[in-house]
């Protein structure tokens, strides 16, 4: 699936409710296995592309070496506001960018990451050119996209709420962008576009998705994402109705108390 410039714009209220609701609720196990993934290969430079609000950017920063450079980069500024608003444990670099055309010069890092943005980008193989640009020679690219909805709960139960709602017009964009890019061969072949020629290694990791109420995932993906804006273009009076909707069946599916929902990804890494 090709995202739409709608498709990325994270904007007004969005920010803040991505880094209060998504970050937990989906992003930060996954920081976590990155972060861990960039330190075992002890990098000297590090590039974050499509950094959002700065989940593994924090988690970079706190457990890579002090004297490890790390520039993290996101085409949203509203996103890279909220994530200096929160800030690090040291100091990084944050820089607006596009990740199909980076501003820095070929082979200037030693590792490229990328935290759930690869669905994002409109040209994926121009994008990983960028990436295979900047990259130093025998560097590393590691990445993650979510696997297909129906492996993800939350997502899921909510898309099926609003296709209820909305049966002439669904807002469809977490099926479309955030989990329309789990192919592992399309994957492969982008990379491959985009001038990598070392084999790929994919890991499909499968998590869970916790939180202490079912409104908070209903928050979180019908107000706290993109999915807000296409439920605004059809009818802005229901957003409530249909953050209330996805609590009540995510409820159903779950409980009235603490809800865990299956989460799943897959972890990408290849070599320049």
């Amino acid at each position: 699936m090709v995202a739409s410039d709608s498709d990325r714009l994270f904007a007004g209220s969005i920010p803040q409710l991505y880094d209060q609701y998504m970050v937990p609720l989906i992003f930060e196990p996954y920081a976590i296995d990155l972060a861990a993934r960039v330190v075992a290969l002890q990098p000297s430079r590090v590039l974050e592309i499509a950094a959002g609000t700065g989940v593994v950017t924090r988690r970079m920063a706190d457990s890579l070496a002090p004297d490890v450079q790390i520039v993290a980069t996101d085409l949203n500024q509203a996103m890279l506001d909220r994530a200096t608003e929160v800030g690090t444990s040291r100091p990084v670099e944050w820089r607006q960018a596009d990740a199909m055309q980076l501003p820095f010069p070929d082979e200037e890092f030693d590792l490229v990451v990328c935290q759930f943005g690869a669905m994002f980008f409109p040209d994926k193989a121009k994008a990983f050119s960028e990436a295979k640009r900047v990259l130093r020679s025998g560097g590393t690219f590691i990445f993650n996209v979510w696997d297909t909805i129906e492996q993800n709960e939350f997502a899921d139960i909510v898309t099926t709420v609003l296709r209820e709602m909305f049966p002439a017009d669904p807002p469809r964009f977490m099926a479309r962008v955030p989990h329309g890019y789990y192919n592992i061969d399309a994957i492969s072949a982008h990379l491959i576009d985009g001038g990598f020629t070392g084999r790929p290694t994919f890991v499909t990791l499968a998590a869970r998705s916790q939180a202490v109420s079912p409104s908070i995932p209903a928050i979180a993906y019908c107000q706290g994402t993109v999915l807000r804006s296409e439920i605004e273009t059809r009818d802005p009076s229901r957003l409530l109705e249909a953050t209330d909707a996805a609590a009540l069946a995510i409820a159903k599916r779950f409980g009235n108390v603490a809800v865990d929902g299956k989460i799943q990804a897959h972890v990408i890494t290849v070599k320049r």
